[in-house]
């Protein structure tokens, strides 16, 4: 198992204006809604997805300033698909992705 590079991530984030709000497994959550970031394979690979309710323009921006800082970082930055979070009465918080 081999450690994903979180605080490279970290640094590209908050290098474009953004910040980390949580990170589980291999999900990065950022502080605005608009997208969320998961690992690829190769921990190098960072994917894009985006919220089915964000705004598209705002997500586009996001994704295009996130891009355009990958390669500063050794990362590359794809463009997923998108995803859907629901919360239970629980209070439990699904997530679903679509392509």
């Amino acid at each position: 198992m081999t450690l994903k590079p979180l605080g490279k991530v970290k640094e590209l984030v908050e290098s474009v204006g953004m910040g980390i709000s949580y990170a589980y497994d291999d999900l990065v959550f950022l502080d605005h809604n608009a997208f969320l970031l998961q690992f690829g394979e190769d921990n190098r690979t960072i994917i894009v997805h985006t919220n089915s309710e964000a705004a598209a323009k705002e997500a586009e921006e996001g994704i295009a300033r996130l891009q355009k800082g990958g390669s500063i970082y050794d990362l590359a930055i794809v463009v997923g698909g998108f995803y859907t979070m629901s919360q239970s009465e629980d209070e439990t918080i699904s997530m679903e992705f679509h392509a």
